[in-house]
């Protein structure tokens, strides 16, 4: 069986996000190993395990977009709008992680911040919103 375009693409993104989850697990290990207590940045800790949960939450979004109603190019859209904000915000982790620059990004948030989790929060929900929308209507119409 040949997979759709938007579930091959969320499927690869899901396995690279792991592939990345992985790699920080090396860099949470190295911090671990050099540090004086043994423990990773907060910020590289949390990389790590958004990674991971992020991984494996791409792939409910692939089985929402392959089981969902809605035309390939509309799962696709929606599914990277989510994907786009994991990407940021595991990025936005790491980069706290490998600096140090703060234990709390939002004490005093960099500008953009704030804007930014609006964003995220529209984004993840919405994409979300629709492939499971998409994944109802395709899965429970009358008989």
């Amino acid at each position: 069986m040949q997979l759709e375009l938007d579930t091959k693409v969320i499927v690869l993104a899901a396995g690279l996000l792991l592939l990345w989850a992985l790699g920080l697990g090396v860099l949470k290990y190295r911090q671990m190993s050099t540090s004086a207590d043994g423990t990773a940045h907060r910020y590289v800790d949390i990389a790590h395990r958004a990674a991971l949960m992020y991984s494996f939450a791409a792939l409910v979004l692939a089985v929402l977009a392959h089981f969902s109603a809605w035309p390939v190019p509309v799962d696709l859209t929606a599914a990277s709008v989510v994907l786009l904000f994991f990407v940021g915000a595991i990025a936005g982790y790491t980069v706290h992680g490998i600096r140090r620059d703060t234990e709390n990004q939002f004490v005093h948030p960099v500008a953009g911040t704030h804007v930014f989790m609006v964003a995220l929060i529209i984004g993840e929900i919405g994409g979300t919103a629709v492939l499971v929308i998409g994944f109802a209507v395709g899965q429970f119409r009358p008989i």
